[in-house]
């Protein structure tokens, strides 16, 4: 499967449709703050079942009671339309 890197455009349109991420390099990131570790880790439980199903997987980290996600997309070196349809399911479960 051949996949498009984001364009310029569809890069800058990402500030509206994703408004709590941010554009790092060739990473969509974003930081969640939970009250505790269970709650945090229940939140990576939500996002491990999601990305299988997608069959698109986060880089991401967890500190106690935060979760950070870095998505990109290694085989076209960049961010993709993957990486935009994830963050937003991501934001449907957060």
């Amino acid at each position: 499967m051949t996949l498009s890197l984001l364009n310029s455009q569809e890069l800058e349109d990402l500030k509206d449709e994703l408004p709590n991420w941010k554009v790092k390099g060739i990473h969509l990131y974003r930081e969640w703050q939970f009250t505790n570790f269970v709650e945090a880790f229940g939140f990576m439980t939500k996002i491990a079942m999601l990305a299988e199903k997608m069959d698109h997987h986060p880089e991401w980290s967890n500190v106690y009671s935060s979760v950070t996600v870095a998505l990109t997309t290694h085989e076209a070196q960049g961010l993709t339309d993957r990486d935009r349809q994830l963050a937003k399911a991501i934001n449907l479960i957060s």
